[in-house]
């Protein structure tokens, strides 16, 4: 327990920080939850949901809540009129640019948490903040489960808490300014009892594990720039289908922000298409820069973004994996942690063997870091609508593992091989502007 202090200097009453820390997660979780009624309540009342009552509207709302932070639903089709079977299906399909809420929301409760503890104490703020929002997660599922909606339980209860964890988590690290002191273990006194070898390795792997995500987010914001580009162009079939289906201000304004939540989603589609591994919009159906083949696609305006047909230079857009893996390879040349090659010098004095082998095997490391790093964003990203083919969406998350970890492996190659070069053309500009500067 802690005193909690003002700007001022004056003592408040004391709280328990386990306390503390339900309060501010609970505080996120409410506003979460009013953040997604709200445009369903825009809906009601302007006479959607077929005048349904505000029970259903708020078991609506509570099924959007759990589906925004990973949960998936269990749920019964109905056939049709002519037959009474039901049909079940998951939907899964996470908008993971609506989880940015929740994860935005428990990002400033660590902070806050990170603010009011000390560091040998900030794990009772965490504990608090994790067990209210997984309290919340079980009773939002068991008061919102219909005949036609089922919610696991364990599920509701353990899932938000990967968002929302992470977000406590990283907000709290940002916060206490270190991940030794968030854990409350002074990291340069642990290093200095490790020998010079386990530094040297731990550097090394720290150094590729850092060059992944920077292939990763490279390619990732290329794979976003791809699908700006491409929705600019095919903008009025977008729009075309947006205007056939009719609908009410405010539906077209759901309709919108939905759209707007699986646009992380889309931007997770476009690198698997850059790729060559593609990405399905239901069963049988594969689109990818080396070829489409697509099926029915439903009346949802953002699809008709989507490229068809062999394209004949499509094969082009698997570079971009390949500069993303260049960049990552000049970066780890930058950080100067090779201490895989420096240990190869000293054992094989042929310095030719010696590089070629620590950069072949710099870029297997980087190059399954990217890879594992792909294969994650892809399980996030896809999953099942629920309907009929709809029930494989997105990115086959192994394929797009290899064909990135291949990519990204060979541009490594390239990049951390041309940057002396590079570095050299640099170091050549800099003189020459330095000259010219002095004279």
């Amino acid at each position: 327990m802690k005193l909690k202090a003002d700007q001022t200097g004056n003592r408040g009453l004391p709280m328990p920080l386990w306390l503390q820390g339900a309060l501010e997660s609970g505080q996120a979780a409410v506003i979460s939850a009013a953040l997604v009624l709200v445009p369903l309540l825009a809906v009601w009342f302007s006479g959607g949901f077929s005048g349904s009552g505000v029970d259903v509207l708020a078991r609506l709302g509570g099924q959007a809540w759990l589906i925004i932070h990973g949960v998936p639903l269990s749920l019964r089709v109905f056939l049709s009129e002519a037959s009474s079977q039901n049909v079940g299906s998951t939907l899964s399909l996470v908008p993971l640019g609506l989880t940015l809420i929740p994860f935005f929301l428990s990002w400033r409760a660590g902070r806050r948490l990170a603010r009011a503890s000390y560091t040998d104490q900030l794990w009772q703020a965490l504990l608090g903040a994790g067990g209210i929002y997984a309290a919340f997660g079980l009773a939002t599922a068991f008061v919102c489960q219909t005949g036609d909606v089922r919610v696991n339980l364990l599920y509701a209860t353990l899932i938000p808490l990967i968002p929302v964890g992470l977000g406590l988590a990283i907000g709290a690290r940002l916060e206490s300014g270190s991940w030794s002191r968030l854990i409350g273990v002074e990291a340069v006194d642990w290093i200095s009892r490790t020998s010079q070898h386990s530094r040297w390795a731990g550097s090394y792997l720290w150094s590729v594990v850092r060059a992944g995500f920077v292939a990763i987010l490279t390619a990732f914001a290329l794979a976003a720039v791809l699908l700006s580009v491409d929705l600019l162009i095919h903008w009025a079939d977008v729009v075309t289908v947006f205007e056939a289906l009719k609908v009410d201000p405010w539906g077209a304004a759901v309709l919108t922000l939905a759209q707007m939540g699986y646009l992380p989603n889309m931007a997770v589609f476009s690198l698997a298409w850059l790729s060559g591994a593609g990405f399905s919009i239901g069963v049988g159906s594969t689109a990818s820069a080396l070829g489409t083949a697509m099926g029915p696609v439903p009346a949802i305006p953002v699809l008709a973004a989507i490229p068809s047909g062999n394209l004949a230079f499509g094969a082009v857009a698997l570079v971009v994996p390949v500069l993303a893996g260049a960049l990552a390879g000049w970066w780890f040349l930058r950080d100067g942690e090779n201490h895989f090659d420096e240990w190869l010098s000293i054992k094989i004095k042929t310095r030719w063997l010696t590089a070629a082998a620590s950069t072949l095997v710099l870029g297997l490391a980087i190059g399954a870091v990217a890879g594992i790093l792909g294969l994650v964003m892809a399980w996030m990203a896809g999953g099942s609508a629920g309907l009929g083919r709809l029930t494989e969406i997105g990115p086959d998350p192994v394929q797009l593992a290899i064909y990135l970890a291949i990519e990204v492996g060979i541009g490594v190659v390239i990049g951390y091989a041309a940057g002396p070069w590079l570095e050299r053309g640099q170091l050549r500009s800099f003189k020459e502007t330095f000259s010219a500067s002095h004279q």
